[in-house]
């Protein structure tokens, strides 16, 4: 079962009343981590872009669902390669505001794994 995010402020989000200073995912089995950011850096000079190389990372087996929470100001996207890549694994990929992305999350049923964004 996921766990539920309680919430978000600019910096920080809190997921099972864990407070988390900065980007996360959300693996199929519910297991949080830190996002591997410097794999899309390292790429586009910005951690705002999805590289391949990140979503590669990202990507859980069986995961039919990808809720990426954008950032407060909604900053975050993919690169192009990278919606291909979920796109080939037949991963529906939703992308909004950080705040909206963890309303769809707590809400979310199925095989659905995330990524959020804690700043801009």
């Amino acid at each position: 079962m996921n766990p539920n995010i309680d919430g978000s402020e600019f910096g920080s989000i809190t997921i099972a009343g864990r407070r988390i200073e900065n980007d996360v995912m959300i693996r199929l089995d519910g297991a949080v981590s830190k996002r591997q950011k410097k794999l899309s850096k390292a790429i586009y000079g910005t951690s705002h872009v999805i590289s391949l190389a990140e979503a590669e990372v990202i990507f859980d087996k069986d995961a039919e669902r990808l809720i990426i929470g954008a950032g407060h100001n909604g900053m975050v996207g993919l690169s192009d390669e990278a919606a291909e890549y979920f796109a080939k694994r037949k991963v529906k990929v939703e992308l909004a505001r950080t705040p909206e992305a963890i309303q769809r999350w707590n809400k979310a049923r199925g095989k659905v794994i995330g990524l959020f964004h804690v700043t801009c």
